[in-house]
């Protein structure tokens, strides 16, 4: 009864947070007016600021938030590692390698151009980590994972620093998307990275029961009836989808992949498919959130929601710490 509360009170709180989005702003607007806006399109200035802004980012903040939020589940899980989030395995490098070879060899200047090079460049990055870890003789497991992942991370950084520092126009158009935000988005990213969160999120309910599973290790895993490989297969395919959706679309956001699984954890327990559920919930309530905010603090400038996320979830990461290290005393 308390996980379907908890649920249904995170399903209010993003009702709340997409109001939020579409009514606060430079312009802030009442309900009446978003809702006019959003009914119809005559032309106004309610409309034209509903429609053409707010909505488009209030879109990606949902698609965003839940691909990275979800994405940090699992990777959690897969890797055993409660500091787990989409850069352990270099998928996060890998897609802003994508996005700079997109800039600098094809002369792509727009968001909607490059967003599918960075995904590219985030699946790429993560099938190279599993292929490599699965050589070793460990095959993929935890430590190996994270181990080429950080390998990874550190190589595709330095080959991008190495690009960025070649071609200043490069720079100042990669500066705009690394800072991670949603402003400047139009709806056709959204739709764009709306088929891989889908995939992601089926392959990652699919897996979600064996997950719990492989917490036990593996030989427990395989004794419960798991398959092992197959689990960590889907639940690393999934895992590689979502970030690569959210962090080509808005950068790399903080936080919202590292902090969320745990609130949700505290909330809802270790079950891996309630927490999944939650966090699906709480992710995009996060990074909705970190936008407002970042509308309003600095008018009539805006502070980008990457920064915001940041600021947001390192202290709410730390209370949640602490209460985990008093509950186990």
């Amino acid at each position: 009864m308390r996980r379907r509360l908890v649920l249904l009170a995170g399903a209010a709180v993003l009702v709340l947070a997409v109001l939020a989005s579409l009514a606060v702003g430079s312009n802030p607007l009442t309900p009446a007016q978003v809702w006019h806006g959003l009914l119809s399109n005559d032309g106004g200035t309610a409309a034209s600021i509903v429609r053409e802004l707010r909505v488009p980012r209030t879109l990606l903040g949902l698609t965003v938030g839940a691909a990275l939020a979800a994405a940090g589940v699992l990777l959690q899980a897969l890797t055993r590692n409660p500091l787990a989030e989409p850069r352990i395995l270099g998928i996060s490098a890998g897609a802003s390698l994508g996005v700079v070879v997109a800039i600098t060899l094809f002369g792509i200047g727009s968001l909607a151009g490059y967003v599918w090079f960075g995904i590219l460049g985030a699946l790429g990055a993560g099938l190279l980590v599993f292929g490599v870890a699965a050589r070793t003789r460990d095959g993929a497991s935890p430590v190996t994972l994270a181990l080429v992942g950080a390998a990874l991370d550190a190589s595709l950084g330095a080959i991008t620093a190495g690009l960025l520092s070649a071609d200043t126009r490069t720079f100042e158009e990669f500066r705009f998307w690394v800072v991670g935000g949603l402003t400047g988005r139009d709806s056709t990213v959204a739709l764009q990275v709306l088929p891989f969160l889908l995939t992601g999120l089926v392959l990652a309910a699919v897996v979600a029961r064996g997950l719990d599973s492989l917490a036990l290790g593996d030989d427990v895993a395989r004794g419960l009836g798991t398959r092992v490989g197959l689990t960590r297969l889907g639940g690393g395919l999934a895992a590689v989808l979502l970030t690569g959706a959210g962090v080509a679309a808005a950068g790399p956001i903080a936080f919202v992949g590292l902090a969320v699984p745990h609130l949700a954890r505290y909330l809802v327990g270790t079950d891996q498919r309630w927490v999944l559920a939650t966090s699906v919930l709480l992710g995009p309530t996060l990074l909705l959130a970190a936008d407002v905010i970042g509308r309003v603090v600095a008018l009539p400038g805006e502070v980008s929601a990457g920064i915001v996320t940041a600021l947001i979830g390192a202290p709410l990461l730390a209370v949640l710490v602490n209460r985990a290290k008093v509950v186990s005393a």
